[in-house]
């Protein structure tokens, strides 16, 4: 959390993103934003968030310089309060579930409006927040509106006290990804010069995940000698022990960092750099979303599927539990219910790609069907902001 205040904002919106994910949802709505001659202000908390507030945003290219990012300060109430006042927005989004008591109760006295965008209330988050649902309800009165993702999270808002009257269910923010701006074949180039290798991507990493999938690769390589691994770790704290896991299973990778492409004798990469994911769903043959096999909830599959690729999964995809169910019954995605099956499925696609090939244009297909979403959160948002001055 940084001390430093943000420059003055005067009029601007203020939107608010814990980290990564959060933020690059977002991106499609503040650039609509943007496009109309807003000023925008993002604060965020993780450093991961930042990042890619800063490459994605704040750039001269991104939004011609209408971006302004920062760290949020601590929830105390001087500090919050300064800050605010500092800021001086007109009105404030926050993103998915960053309820901060004294920043709401901050803007209460201020007579900032708020908007809850993309509400999601957790499996996991969900009976803390009911066993102490009459301290939220107060927290929460500043609220006007929550733009809740799914219809379970919009009734998890009513059974916390929440009025019908201020929840409204406009869909997943993320559905309004667009396709990465990448030159895919300078990418493939950058990672397999031959540009004919079979590419299996393992996508936003946790702890133990990259082992699962290793132990598979000996029965993938039985049958695509020359397949290639993309590891992603989801963190970057984690790139060293990513790396280290699979060297110690008899894999030693390349590193993206190291700046050479695979050689034929290594079947592994491990991508230790931030901002190059969305690129590699373009050229990967296989996508397999991390955060599923171990029990984090799993992370976004659109990203894949923009770039019309379907998605494997482990069990645990809680925190895209709607969409995921959505896609699957489109037919693009699988999820596997233990890691014994997660490799069935993997050596069954690699040994089958017309099956393969029907999960992406499943994937693709269901993705283009998708309602716009971004045109309904933005027509509630701008209830809510007042005119410009």
């Amino acid at each position: 959390m940084a001390l430093d205040l943000p420059d003055p904002r005067p009029g601007a919106i203020w939107l608010h993103a814990c980290s990564m994910g959060e933020v690059g949802s977002v991106v499609p709505l503040i650039r609509s934003f943007c496009a109309d001659g807003e000023e925008v202000h993002l604060t965020v908390v993780t450093r991961t968030g930042f990042t890619r507030a800063m490459r994605e945003l704040c750039t001269p290219e991104a939004t011609a310089g209408r971006v302004t990012a920062s760290y949020l300060p601590w929830d105390l109430p001087g500090r919050i309060d300064r800050m605010i006042g500092h800021l001086a927005p007109r009105a404030l989004l926050l993103v998915e579930t960053e309820f901060w008591p004294g920043m709401l109760a901050s803007c209460r006295r201020r007579g900032i409006p708020v908007v809850g965008v993309n509400t999601r209330i957790s499996d996991r988050s969900f009976p803390r927040y009911r066993a102490t649902a009459l301290l939220w309800r107060r927290w929460l009165a500043p609220v006007r509106l929550f733009l809740a993702q799914s219809a379970i999270d919009a009734e998890r808002l009513r059974a916390l006290g929440i009025e019908a009257e201020r929840v409204v269910e406009t869909g997943n923010l993320k559905l309004a990804v667009s396709p990465p701006e990448v030159d895919a074949e300078a990418l493939r180039r950058r990672i397999d010069p031959g540009g004919r290798r079979p590419i299996l991507l393992l996508a936003s990493s946790h702890a133990g995940e990259e082992e699962v999938v290793v132990r598979h690769l000996s029965r993938l390589l039985e049958i695509a000698p020359d397949l290639l691994l993309l590891i992603v770790p989801r963190h970057p704290e984690r790139f060293d022990q990513a790396a280290e896991s699979c060297r110690t299973l008899g894999f030693p990778p390349v590193r993206w960092s190291e700046g050479v492409a695979v050689d034929a004798r290594r079947s592994v990469m491990v991508v230790d750099a931030m901002g190059v994911l969305a690129g590699l769903f373009a050229i990967a043959d296989l996508v397999v979303v991390g955060g599923s096999i171990a029990d984090c909830g799993g992370h976004n599959p659109l990203e894949a599927a923009v770039c019309g690729r379907g998605v494997i999964t482990g069990p645990y995809v809680q925190n895209f539990r709607s969409v995921m169910r959505q896609l699957a019954t489109a037919g693009g995605a699988v999820v596997a219910e233990d890691r014994q099956a997660l490799g069935d499925v993997l050596v069954e696609m690699v040994r089958h790609p017309d099956r393969l090939r029907r999960l992406h244009a499943h994937a693709a297909r269901w993705m283009a069907q998708q309602g716009d979403v971004l045109a309904r959160v933005r027509a509630q948002c701008d209830r809510w902001i007042p005119p410009r001055a």
